[in-house]
């Protein structure tokens, strides 16, 4: 059988260059085959089908002119493979999804010219295994390059992985911890994350001079996340606000450090690792939506304040019975039950000294039952903001 001439190969390469059904078989396949792709966020997407139209393109290109890849095409390969290694993209995982295109593209070529002579499959193939050797050899060079370069600045590399986790662009632990290995730290498991910007300021530079000192201040004597420990802090920001990234145990002191810095913030600590994009979620809608009173000095908003904040707004990201555990805590325990009859009490008759005729109690006790309440919660009915939360957990209590 003799080859395809050149203009047969030109229709096949026009007809497949013109179908969009093509790059989205490409992009089909990857995020079905290759589980880090599949892992990707509807934002990342779109770049993906620009790379798989380009390396369409390009390919078919080779095929059709026997030629080979030019100094731009390693170029943008370099370029690509940079971007991948700094989104923590696994290179083998960037590799196995060119295969899988390739793959791909020889099924779509073979359906198009059902009787592909030999030549012309023998040209396909060799093109195929030489552009992919160069490829590899290239990204290869490319990923040991922006890997020294983000170890050399460790600081970056963390700000660059944080960007990622609230992009939701890692959505596995164990990706997480390939990229974390390959930075010699260790996330810090449980984390808070905190969300934090300063009273009245309107300059973004503003949260990103000051998120540069807070990971030390708010670190804890003794508590993995001090400065030359293995486990990483990070910071980074988001319009005029710093997030943070820290130990679970800087929660605590999250609250004094801000107030002595003019700042207001919402931690959240209830979230897995590879939950961050959520976490980070909660705490800029609650920063968002909190009234003013909700703000004290010394005290930042918690997971329960974010979660009631969401309830409130119509858009809960836990079920109800969980909202109410979050703020309530050990007042759900059966043998807290005369905490909660003291806080309904209280809530509903409007003063301690009421309550505590409604309970057949001395005013004394129903105050001790409310500094209980306070210890056990951090919640202090007598705060307007504080005693709306544990309101609304008592209402929507199973």
């Amino acid at each position: 059988m003799t080859s395809l001439p050149v203009a047969a190969r030109e229709h096949v390469r026009q007809e497949m260059v013109a179908d969009p059904r093509v790059v989205a078989a490409i992009v089909s396949a990857v995020h079905e085959q290759v589980p880090v792709y599949a892992a990707l966020d509807d934002s990342r997407l779109p770049e993906v089908r620009a790379i798989a139209a380009w390396g369409l393109e390009r390919l078919l290109d080779l095929w059709v002119t026997d030629g080979a890849l030019e100094p731009s095409d390693l170029r943008r390969l370099r370029g690509i493979a940079a971007a991948r290694a700094a989104d923590g993209r696994p290179v083998q995982a960037v590799l196995r999804a060119y295969r899988v295109a390739a793959t791909v593209l020889t099924d779509e070529i073979a359906a198009r010219a059902p009787r592909l002579a030999a030549a012309d499959a023998f040209a396909l193939s060799r093109m195929l295994l030489t552009a992919l050797d160069t490829l590899s050899e290239e990204m290869t060079t490319a990923y040991a390059a922006t890997d020294e370069d983000l170890a050399a600045d460790r600081d970056r590399a963390l700000r660059l992985l944080l960007d990622d986790l609230i992009a939701g662009r890692h959505a596995s632990v164990g990706a997480l911890s390939d990229r974390s290995a390959r930075l010699g730290v260790q996330l810090p498991d449980p984390y808070c994350l905190l969300v934090a910007e300063p009273v009245g300021a309107e300059r973004p530079e503003m949260a990103l001079d000051a998120a540069t000192g807070l990971p030390e201040a708010l670190a804890v004597p003794g508590v993995p996340g001090v400065p030359g420990d293995e486990v990483a802090s990070s910071a980074t920001v988001r319009g005029s606000r710093a997030v943070l990234l820290l130990p679970g145990a800087a929660a605590a002191r999250a609250g004094a450090v801000l107030g002595a810095r003019s700042w207001r913030g919402c931690a959240i600590t209830g979230e897995s690792l590879d939950r961050v994009a959520v976490a980070h979620r909660l705490a800029a809608d609650a920063l968002d939506t909190a009234p003013a009173h909700a703000h004290r000095p010394g005290r930042v908003l918690t997971d329960a304040d974010a979660h009631v904040l969401a309830l409130l707004g119509g858009h809960p990201a836990a079920a109800p019975d969980q909202v109410a555990r979050l703020v309530l805590g050990p007042l759900t325990d059966p043998g807290q039950r005369h905490l909660m009859e003291a806080l309904t009490a209280y809530i509903d008759a409007g003063s301690a000294s009421a309550a505590a005729r409604v309970l057949h109690l001395h005013a004394q006790s129903l105050r001790y039952r409310l500094r209980r309440i306070h210890a056990l919660t951090s919640r202090d009915p007598r705060d307007p903001w504080q005693r709306l939360t544990l309101d609304i957990a008592r209402t929507i209590r199973p």
